[in-house]
């Protein structure tokens, strides 16, 4: 099973695909999505959904997943930030992948228990459950991976309690 991680960001987005093979994770690729800001936004949106197609005709994932917006930024950045997540949805949706999102909180208690944990709590727990010397920079990019190992920790309890 290959799960896509999707972080979006206005100017950098976020990406990780995960293997899952019995219980054990492993890192396939992962890398971050440049949109400039200097661009217009509907620009930046036909790329991001462009280029969200190239990763998904090259990694053919099972399953895809995407945080959900914070409620904490500006207007203005929850507003581009719902656009591009937007456009990533449409292309996962024109090209059949099954969709999941997680709220931050979500994912820092899926990954360290706690739903307060620090970035670097849920970086660190990224790293060992990925088995990685490094994580990847930028941040955006473990941000993605972390989305991914949510995902895969959601799936296994949904199977066990779908099964016992």
């Amino acid at each position: 099973m290959k799960i896509l991680g999707i972080d979006p960001g206005s100017s950098v987005t976020g990406f990780g695909v995960i293997l899952i093979e019995g219980s054990r994770l492993s890192l396939i690729d992962a890398g971050a999505l440049r949109l400039p800001k200097t661009r217009a936004l509907a620009p930046r949106l036909r790329d991001a959904a462009d280029r969200l197609h190239e990763l998904i005709d090259r990694h053919r994932p099972d399953e895809a997943c995407l945080e959900t917006v914070f409620s904490h930024i500006n207007v203005r950045s929850a507003l581009v930030l719902a656009h591009l997540r937007g456009s990533l949805m449409v292309e996962l949706e024109r090209s059949a992948v099954p969709l999941h999102e997680y709220t931050p909180l979500a994912i820092k208690k899926a990954l360290v228990g706690y739903g307060h944990a620090s970035k670097e709590q849920v970086r660190s727990m990224v790293k060992r459950l990925l088995r990685l010397r490094t994580l990847p920079r930028p941040n955006d990019i473990s941000d993605a991976l972390a989305v991914a190992v949510c995902h895969a920790h959601v799936r296994a309890v949904r199977r066990r309690w779908e099964g016992s």
